[in-house]
């Protein structure tokens, strides 16, 4: 028997596979749903209906796309919430709005249920070398008792504070990658209506200290036409849209990021499911039309 406890994933797509296996191979038990795969293996992991996985998860670990899907799968009479067992721990690490994460806490408190909010922050590369930036919210308690299976799957594990405050600086994050790309990419783009040789910018910008290793790998990713969705464009626009949605409620101005995000909307509109660098490219492509003109 296994000293760890058991854990159940709901929602297992790329970063969660990844978290998997990184528990699997620190001996936890592990076993997973998604909505389109309830039996066989997904990335190594056993795919069981949430009937027999909620009975025998003793944590639970969410991984959604956003605050609608997260509501309909933890919320309700018939939800994941009200079907665990009083004591079991919820660790959510989707990126949702903080305050959801506020109603999923209190919803777990009314059944005796843990509820730790625990976005992160990192890519698929991150997730499978188990080096992700965990930012966790909640009563010190429920961290604390999180904290085991967080810090397998992470770098740093940092309780921000309550509840709702994972949620923000999580968003302040993206928002922060989002800005920069953008950024990148219209720079890019002058410069090659400026008539500089593409291989020219890429070997000058790989070289310079003002871009993030984040930024620098998008920039790679851009460079070999790599759009194979690390940070899907479909989940930034999401992710710029809660963002500006909080600012918007505490009427804070932020011009840089709400352009940023209407330029990032362009990516997420043609190409959902690529990396959201591929706003990069689409802009390039424009730029390179026009200096040939």
């Amino acid at each position: 028997m296994s000293a760890h406890p058991s854990i159940g994933f709901i929602g297992f797509g790329a970063m969660a596979q990844r978290m998997g296996a990184n528990l699997r191979e620190a001996g936890y038990p592990v076993r997973a749903y998604a909505e389109h795969q309830q039996d066989g293996e997904r990335h190594g992991t056993p795919m069981e209906p949430l009937a027999t996985l909620l009975p025998q998860a003793e944590v639970v670990i969410v991984s959604l796309p956003n605050d609608a899907v997260l509501e309909q799968v933890l919320l309700g009479a018939d939800g994941v919430l009200a079907r665990l067992e009083s004591g079991r721990l919820l660790i959510n690490t989707s990126t949702n709005s903080p305050a959801l994460s506020l109603r999923l806490e209190a919803a777990g408190r009314a059944r005796g249920i843990a509820v730790v909010e625990a976005p992160v922050s990192g890519s698929t590369p991150e997730a499978e070398q188990a080096q992700l930036v965990v930012l966790a919210g909640g009563e010190p308690e429920a961290v604390e008792r999180a904290r085991p299976i967080l810090e397998t799957l992470s770098k740093t594990v940092h309780h921000v504070g309550p509840t709702g405050q994972g949620a923000a600086i999580k968003l302040a994050i993206n928002g922060l990658m989002g800005a920069g790309l953008a950024a990148l990419a219209e720079a890019l783009a002058y410069a090659t209506r400026a008539g500089l040789d593409a291989e020219v910018l890429f070997e000058v910008f790989g070289d310079l200290a003002v871009l993030s290793p984040h930024h620098q790998r998008k920039l790679a990713a851009l460079r070999e036409g790599d759009f194979a969705a690390q940070f899907p464009a479909a989940l930034m626009h999401k992710d710029m849209g809660l963002l500006l949605a909080e600012l918007n409620a505490t009427y804070q101005g932020a011009p840089t990021l709400a352009a940023a995000a209407q330029q990032l909307a362009l990516g997420a509109e043609l190409h959902p499911d690529a990396d959201y660098v591929i706003t990069a490219d689409i802009l390039l492509e424009e730029a390179e039309d026009a200096a040939t003109r």
